[in-house]
């Protein structure tokens, strides 16, 4: 009988482990993950990172010239929302199928969670 005990937690122990591995494998998938964005007429182009963060703004040289100040802040806005739009998509397909079946999405990934607490930590086999 405690053999038997043994052997199923031995594995449900590796099982765990597995798990926490692949969660650790995509959180550094997602971390390396950015999305660039340019407008229709090419003269504004944004990167941001994973959690859409800006991470560089590329204006072309003629921007002055055929842009207004307001138009050109729209232009900026709107390609980090293409951009952001991008990044959240692509996170969700990455964490699809780690999240419990019925759960949406934003109540685990949402804006202010950070995931890194919902990493386990492995776990030593009894000894």
């Amino acid at each position: 009988m405690m053999d038997e005990f043994r052997l199923v937690m031995d594995g449900l122990t590796k099982e765990y482990n597995q798990q926490a591995e692949q969660l650790r494998d995509m959180y550094g998938r997602l971390d390396e993950l950015a999305a660039t964005a340019c407008s229709e007429d090419r003269m504004v182009t944004v990167t941001v990172g994973p959690r859409g963060q800006v991470r560089d703004i590329e204006l072309d040289p003629r921007v002055y010239r055929r842009l207004s100040p307001p138009e050109l802040s729209r232009s900026v806005m709107e390609q980090i929302g293409v951009a952001t739009a991008e990044i959240m998509e692509r996170t969700r397909e990455l964490m699809a199928p780690f999240a419990p079946e019925g759960l949406p999405y934003e109540e685990i990934f949402g804006e202010g969670v950070s995931f890194e607490s919902f990493l386990p930590r492995p776990v030593d086999p009894p000894s």
